[in-house]
């Protein structure tokens, strides 16, 4: 959660209408509701403004018994209370208790500080960490009706998220990151040590511009490439040709078009996404050591991947969920009329959402969307309208329950809002859709408050949470193993977007890294090849022979 003092935050510019991953339609089983309390008067838990660690673990048993009561399964919680500049120092480090030393986290440390300092921001009430046992970092300034909200908001609400969106599931270990931190420290520090800090930082600066195109973004089965399959299938036809035929055993082999064969295939067989994988395996010229720095970044990368597509659904989800085990806290008689004010104010200042012609807009606020259709779905089940049941056939009328934790568990922004984004919640929002074509002279509102308009701005607001209309594809295309041995890269171009000119920085570290020419170019809609920029190494900036680096290349062209 942020501070309601910080800016209200923004949704980067990020559809289909199904769930990402096999799933069968919610059930209509209900879970056991929350155990029932003795009398109100007895388990009444001390008011007041003032913490202490006993207290807060009190409110911690009361509010886990509820959580377990509405069927949240989460990791083992491990809370901490940390002071404001341990906070600013979690935002250096992405949130994490543990990293590598990098100039970069020193400077957003002290960027955060000065900001904080003159007063032109607020520090979050908290922070949690997908890990197992779930970390979450307490500030001590908070109230104690801040810290039982915080609680219920990340112990409970993202801790279960993280433990059951797939997402997380695929590409994340909660049980290992920690360690695997502690090991990623230690190895950067004593290259550092043997290496020199220069050196260190120089690869690791190149690794971090890369990062974001370091993650794999589909879960594959281990197979063979399309070569290995195009040349097993060209020996079984051979095969079956030489038992129809025998005067085939007479032929001379030709050993010379093999050789030549080989020279002219093509590397790698299909284009490669994961651009810092590539490198880590195929770099000619990369020590042992500056490979695992790249292995290191792309690990780390590849943790944040699932945050960076589920930061709607994250955030609704723990919303609704502090929202909902409080009040049921305050029904059970747990907690005072003045406790829930406090809560309830801070509740509505995080889900502020201001008009687009206001001052203060900065886009949707993604607590705002995602705990205003987490309510919304659970309105559709609970009392289902007309509306509802044109729109929403197969949950209208369902357990909400079970429908809830469905849409959590195999879903991700894009399709989350594709699927549930519903038209009461468009109107409350008071959404539209505004069409800025650079091929048209003027804007248009493309979509209103109709049938047609509703799935229209559906379908485009589910587009803007799509990682591929945020960041470019970009991916490794081919290598001239038997030239200078440049390394391709082919931006897929979309919607006539041209890259930023910030990426011929990028493929100079690139270039860095592979140690040899890097080409970027563009394909077009159409197909068109567009050359982009291309970054040469000098021979001097090179530590290997040719010749070794040659050989190199034909043994992983293999």
């Amino acid at each position: 959660m942020t501070d309601p003092a910080s800016p209200t935050p923004a949704t980067e510019p990020l559809p289909g209408a199904v769930p990402d991953v096999d799933a069968t339609p919610p059930h209509t089983a209900a879970l056991p509701r929350p155990e029932p309390v003795a009398t109100r008067a007895d388990r009444a838990l001390p008011g007041g403004s003032e913490w202490t660690f006993e207290l807060i673990e009190r409110y911690d048993r009361e509010i886990a018994r509820i959580a377990r009561g509405y069927g949240l399964d989460t990791y083992p919680n491990q809370i901490e209370v940390i002071t404001a500049e341990q906070m600013m120092d979690a935002y250096a480090s992405h949130g994490m208790p543990v990293g590598y030393t990098h100039w970069s986290y020193g400077k957003h440390y002290l960027s955060t500080e000065q900001t904080y300092r003159r007063g032109h921001m607020g520090l979050a009430y908290e922070i949690v960490i997908n890990s197992d046992p779930c970390i979450a970092y307490l500030m001590e300034e908070n109230t104690m009706p801040m810290q039982a909200l915080v609680i219920a908001h990340a112990c409970y609400g993202h801790n279960s998220f993280f433990k059951g969106n797939y997402l997380f599931r695929t590409w994340t270990h909660a049980d290992s990151i920690i360690d695997y931190l502690v090991f990623a420290k230690r190895f950067v520090a004593e290259c550092e040590q043997r290496h020199g800090e220069l050196e260190v930082e120089r690869v690791l600066d190149a690794c971090h511009a890369l990062a974001n195109h370091g993650v794999d973004r589909y879960k594959r089965p281990n197979k063979r490439s399309l070569a290995q399959e195009q040349e097993r299938l060209k020996e079984r036809e051979l095969h079956m040709q030489q038992q129809v035929n025998d005067l085939w055993r007479t032929l001379p082999s030709r050993p010379n078009d093999d050789a030549a064969e080989a020279r002219h295939r093509s590397f790698p067989a299909e284009p490669q996404e994961n651009l810092l994988y590539f490198v880590e395996k195929h770099a000619p010229l990369l020590e042992p050591w500056q490979r695992e720095l790249a292995r290191i970044v792309r690990k780390i990368s590849q943790y944040f991947y699932p945050q960076r597509q589920t930061q709607v659904m994250n955030e609704g989800w723990a919303t609704f969920w502090h929202y909902t085990i409080l009040q049921t806290m305050y029904d059970e008689g747990l907690v005072s009329d003045a406790f829930m004010l406090e809560v309830l104010t801070s509740h509505t200042n995080v889900l502020t959402q201001p008009g687009f012609d206001s001052q203060r807009y900065g886009g949707i606020n993604p607590y705002a969307l995602g705990f205003a259709m987490f309510r919304d779905i659970r309105r559709i089940c609970e009392a289902p309208t007309d509306e509802d049941r044109r729109w929403f056939p197969d949950i209208a009328g369902s357990d909400w329950h079970t429908t809830l934790d469905w849409a959590m568990r195999n879903f991700k922004d894009e399709s989350f809002i594709a699927q549930f984004l519903s038209p009461k919640v468009i109107r409350d929002f008071r959404l539209f859709c505004l069409v800025d074509d650079d091929s048209e002279p003027t804007r248009r509102i493309g979509a209103i408050h109709d049938d047609s308009g509703y799935r229209l701005v559906r379908e485009s607001l589910s587009k803007q949470y799509s990682l591929g209309e945020r960041e470019p594809d970009i991916q490794v295309v081919s290598v001239d193993l038997e030239g200078d041995r440049s390394l391709t890269l082919r931006h897929f171009r979309r919607d006539r977007r041209a890259l930023a000119p910030e990426c011929e920085p990028v493929v100079r570290h690139m270039a860095q890294l592979w140690g040899f020419t890097v080409k970027l170019e563009t394909q077009a809609e159409d197909g068109r090849i567009i050359p982009v920029h291309e970054c040469r190494m000098e021979a001097r900036q090179r530590r290997v022979a040719g010749s070794a680096a040659t050989s190199a290349l034909r043994g992983v062209g293999r």
